[in-house]
């Protein structure tokens, strides 16, 4: 299986408001930047987006490891989800689940990889997340 790493963020201006994904994907010596733009969106959605956007971008399965600065993403994604598809997504407090067809989405394209989640904290100089950060800002400048 192919090594692959993920670095993901996401960005808004106004929350809700104008937001941005950003990812670095690195296999190797090999380095690849995807970004994307949302009119009206939330931070947490374009953190979801981030990590959707790099999963999916992958052609075969693959050995990934990926790095977010959401604890949103990361809790979700390694402790809630289970409680929520069990709850038919509802959260523990019997109400649906925000996000949801994105958490599904997200769930989704992780199943077709071995996936191991890191948690860094955001801008605290880890250069792979700056350049996430970076990307997924310049997806709002450019509104791309």
């Amino acid at each position: 299986m192919k090594t692959v790493e993920i670095y993901t963020d996401g960005a808004c201006r106004g929350n809700p408001g104008k937001g941005g994904w950003g990812v670095l994907l690195r296999s190797g010596e090999r380095e690849r930047e995807l970004y994307g733009y949302q009119a009206q969106t939330t931070n947490n959605q374009m953190e979801l987006m981030a990590a959707i956007q790099g999963l999916e971008s992958l052609t075969q399965p693959c050995e990934v490891m990926l790095m977010t600065d959401s604890k949103y993403v990361m809790q979700g994604i390694t402790e809630w989800i289970h409680g929520w598809k069990r709850r038919g997504w509802k959260n523990a407090s019997g109400q649906a689940v925000k996000n949801k067809e994105l958490w599904q989405r997200l769930d989704a394209a992780r199943t077709e990889h071995r996936v191991d989640w890191r948690w860094v904290k955001g801008h605290s100089g880890h250069v792979e997340n700056e350049r996430a950060d970076a990307l997924a800002n310049k997806a709002i400048d450019e509104q791309a």
